[in-house]
């Protein structure tokens, strides 16, 4: 049988959420993916092998979205068929000197931008380090990325949650 194997690299930060209390949380991600984790705690270097391409791609997933500042569980539900991650640098979008107010933007006072994002487009946000991490389903990743990029490039604050509105009567009229 091959095996596959992914080399990924975490904040050390974020190592101990990634191994989790007596390791519960790395032995859950390996059992739900048939999958073996090798984590540097020193270094935040992890290796993950395993003979399931497409489920070692989800713990791959899963480790980065948990290293880019996701709750574990909320990065378990890259698990679920129609689930995804994206990963938005924010250096593409403004230089070192503006990071935190661009951050700051996308997050809102009292996060209340970051909530409103979320609500809407009905995924998760975790804005960590350099960049803006969206987790959800493939039809509102999009929504979520577009408002991001929106607000990373200067559109207004009403302006995004107007695209969200629309996006999300749009899809509401599709359902139904």
């Amino acid at each position: 049988m091959d095996e596959f194997a992914y080399e990924l690299k975490i904040p050390k930060e974020r190592v101990a959420v990634l191994i989790g209390k007596d390791g519960e949380i790395k032995k859950k991600i390996e059992e739900e993916t048939k999958s073996k984790i090798d984590v540097d705690s020193k270094e935040g270097d992890v290796e993950i092998q395993g003979e399931n391409a497409l489920l070692l791609y989800c713990a791959r997933d899963i480790v980065r979205a948990i290293g880019r500042g996701f709750n574990p569980d909320v990065a378990m539900l890259l698990l679920k068929q129609d689930y995804s991650f994206e990963l938005i640098s924010v250096s593409d979008y403004v230089g070192e000197n503006h990071m935190v107010r661009i951050k700051g933007r996308v997050i809102g006072k009292d996060g209340k931008s970051r909530k409103l994002i979320e609500e809407m487009a009905e995924c998760s946000l975790c804005v960590y380090g350099k960049t803006v991490g969206i987790i959800g389903t493939h039809e509102n990743i999009g929504s979520a990325k577009r408002a991001v990029e929106s607000l990373l490039s200067g559109s207004t604050h009403s302006a995004v949650y107007k695209f969200l509105e629309r996006r999300r009567r749009d899809i509401k009229k599709a359902e139904f």
